[in-house]
């Protein structure tokens, strides 16, 4: 079938179009401008803070390795988006360069141009404070309380003293005798107060007069029963 010369000129693909789609296609602002870095090679913009090339040819941004320097950033990888060759297999470049095969990894949808495939990222790790109150003003290993009364910081307790405090917690408020509380948090002390008792080469030092003030405002001892309870464990689930 013959194709008129109107005909032929409509099937050919609008290349500005083309990249505007493709600017679309990877969330590229508005505002980055297309480069023509020339011969076939265009800089879309920043995708991410991420350089994106388009080719025609993947072997005229090999040949060329000029062409990655000029727009390679440190904040980020380069994307090189190019037709498959028949010959290439795998990424043709290495680390901090991504290959993008056009037609698979590109498709028309809807009037336009989308991504397919697109990998997600993991979320980068969130660093945790270790002192955060998770266990009422306790952190979550009983290590750190935040106590604004006795000090404008938090508290930091000794293994021995978070142990005691994690088993005054599971008790839930109730008042429990001194060798049930010892039993459970694993320590040979007659009485709770004697972990929390300072030493004579401590006195005076801020760490330790801290530590027994968060112990005399959080449990309350009934000497006469030989009972100890927290009450601000009470009616936690």
């Amino acid at each position: 079938m013959a194709v008129e010369a109107d005909d032929g000129a409509a099937l050919i693909l609008d290349e500005d179009w083309f990249r505007q789609k493709m600017r679309h296609a990877l969330n590229i602002e508005s505002h980055d401008g297309i480069d023509d870095l020339g011969d076939g090679v265009w800089r879309l913009g920043d995708a991410r803070r991420s350089p994106v090339l388009l080719a025609r040819d993947l072997m005229r941004v090999l040949q060329e390795p000029a062409l990655l320097d000029r727009v390679r950033v440190a904040s980020g990888d380069i994307r090189v988006i190019t037709p498959r060759p028949l010959t290439t297999r795998g990424s043709p470049f290495g680390p901090g360069v991504e290959w993008l095969a056009l037609e698979e990894r590109f498709t028309f949808y809807g009037g336009g141009i989308a991504l397919l495939g697109t990998p997600s990222k993991p979320e980068p790790p969130t660093a945790t404070n270790p002192t955060t109150p998770e266990n009422g003003p306790f952190s979550a290993d009983f290590k750190w309380v935040t106590l604004p009364d006795i000090q404008a910081t938090p508290i930091r307790f000794t293994e021995g003293q978070a142990k005691l405090l994690g088993a005054l917690w599971s008790f839930k408020g109730e008042a429990i005798t001194a060798d049930r509380i010892m039993q459970r948090a694993g320590l040979r002390s007659d009485k709770p107060s004697d972990i929390f008792r300072i030493k004579t080469k401590d006195k005076g030092k801020p760490e330790s007069e801290a530590q027994h003030a968060a112990y005399i405002a959080l449990v309350v001892t009934r000497r006469r029963e030989g009972l100890y309870s927290m009450p601000c464990a009470a009616g936690v689930a």
